[in-house]
């Protein structure tokens, strides 16, 4: 965990878009009304990495994100960024390729938020996992289920204590409740089509 550093909250603005994942955060944060040090006490992070981030100088981890949204009172969903939509064109229901919502994380992870928001009950991601990446050191769980498709490369999935191997075409589905972790042990990238619910973005 990142060791506490003192650092007041009124730091250099964003250096970027307010569509970038910081900007989003510190704007939020603002709206909650939670300093820096208050964001850092609820999530654990550190106020240097937190004004990092919210300076769009760093990317935050999955892990991350997870924890700030959730100190928040939102779901990841929150930060995606928007692509455009043009409902008179019929895409209240449909997502074209070109106007995918996304995030890139710093471990080289991108998720593309492949749903409309015309749903609620559950969330449809495409994640792209780098050579070699590692979620999460120990296994973990949280509430809901999870199920999905890798259509590329390699996947390997730990559920409860017991790993399994995936290739393209294969498919997992169980329990989030259940405690799990993921690796790409290719040298290649591997990309899944992902469905949770409740929604966890």
């Amino acid at each position: 965990m990142h060791s506490k550093i003192k650092q007041r909250d009124e730091d250099q603005s964003p250096t970027e878009s307010p569509g970038n994942v910081g900007t989003e955060i510190r704007r939020l944060r603002n709206i909650r009304k939670l300093t820096l040090d208050g964001l850092s006490r609820a999530t654990g992070l550190s106020v240097g990495y937190l004004s990092q981030v919210e300076r769009n100088k760093s990317s935050p981890t999955v892990k991350a994100l997870f924890d700030i949204s959730h100190a928040l009172g939102v779901t990841i969903n929150w930060f995606f960024h928007e692509g455009a939509t043009d409902e008179r064109a019929g895409d209240r229901f449909i997502v074209r390729s070109e106007r995918r919502r996304s995030i890139r994380y710093d471990t080289g992870i991108v998720d593309e938020l492949l749903n409309t928001q015309a749903v609620k009950s559950f969330e449809f991601l495409m994640s792209t996992f780098p050579p070699g990446f590692t979620f999460q050191d120990e296994p973990y769980s949280h509430d809901g289920e999870e199920c999905g498709l890798v259509i590329k490369g390699r996947l390997n999935i730990q559920i409860d204590g017991i790993e399994y191997q995936l290739g393209e075409g294969d498919s997992f589905s169980f329990p989030s409740s259940l405690k799990h972790r993921y690796t790409n042990p290719g040298e290649e990238e591997t990309r899944v089509i992902w469905c949770t619910s409740p929604p966890t973005y």
